[in-house]
């Protein structure tokens, strides 16, 4: 018997400028994220995610502690207490990637999950942090994620996140799949270069080995004054087998909707037992230091 659940991803270009104040930039990109918040709840979508840090720019283009002051409290902050409003109003799960303070100096590149009845279930906290270059300055900003990889029992899934470097590491997006997650999103901010061949390679990929939908989310533009490279969309849903069920256009602010079959996991894990032929009595080596 199908159990459909309609999901949601929001892409979009930067709001305003990079240059204008920090509040003018965070209402300026709520501002935008909320036509397609309505628009999802108007279209029934049921759990819906932005890309990373939606609120402003990829500020870690460049090292300025100006940008330390973008943080908000998680769930106290005001974007968390916005969203758990919207999530009442439309009963819908909202994935929520923000730059979280937990403390003075004390910042995490962070996903809060808002259930369908406005509840804060948690976040997820970004685990493995580039620091490369050109223009992927993430250490400066944030400290590596102490949560592990939690997944959450809301309304209508079990839904974990793995926020954009993290999908480059298989051993987290395993861990979702062994703590139950049937859909996981990873909201992203990746320019077009040597990443973007492996965009629809490594996540369909870690779909197959662990038998569950991905969600992934990729912010859209060129963003002053930095312009590190073009973020070039395509933000998509695929199943546990792999296969696309929608694909976002490469530069264009859109919602991008899918229906997913979460039934379809329990027949690719019956087919494709890659869960009963684990071996991890064998797999010391991949946790040594």
């Amino acid at each position: 018997m199908p159990r459909f659940v309609k999901c949601g991803l929001i892409q979009t270009t930067l709001a305003g400028s990079a240059e204008d104040s920090l509040e003018q930039i965070r209402e300026a990109n709520i501002a935008r994220t909320l036509e397609f918040v309505d628009q999802a709840g108007a279209a029934g979508v049921q759990i819906l995610c932005m890309q990373e840090i939606f609120t402003g720019p990829y500020f870690c283009a460049e090292q300025h502690p100006r940008w330390y002051a973008s943080a908000e409290r998680i769930p106290d902050g005001p974007t968390v207490q916005l969203m758990q409003e919207k999530a009442r109003q439309h009963q819908m799960v909202i994935v929520v990637p923000i730059y979280e303070e937990d403390g003075p100096g004390i910042y995490y590149n962070t996903a809060a999950v808002i259930d369908a009845d406005g509840r804060y279930l948690g976040k997820y906290r970004k685990n493995h942090i580039p620091h490369c270059a050109p223009g992927f300055w993430e250490k400066f900003y944030f400290r590596p994620g102490n949560l592990g990889y939690p997944v959450f029992d809301t309304a209508y899934a079990r839904v974990g996140v793995y926020i954009c470097y993290d999908r480059h590491f298989p051993e987290g997006a395993r861990a979702l799949g062994l703590n139950g997650a049937e859909i996981v999103f990873n909201p992203s901010a990746t320019v077009a270069g040597l990443s973007e061949y492996l965009w629809k390679l490594e996540q369909p990929a870690h779909a197959v080995a662990n038998a569950y939908f991905i969600g992934a989310i990729n912010r859209v533009g060129i963003e002053a004054p930095w312009n590190i490279g073009e973020f070039y969309g395509q933000s998509y849903f695929c199943d546990p087998r792999g296969q696309m069920l929608a694909v976002g256009s490469r530069d264009q602010s859109e919602l991008i909707v899918a229906d997913l079959d979460l039934e379809q996991i329990r027949e690719v894990r019956n087919i494709w037992a890659f869960y009963r032929d684990r071996r991890p009595d064998s797999y010391g080596d991949l946790v040594k230091p």
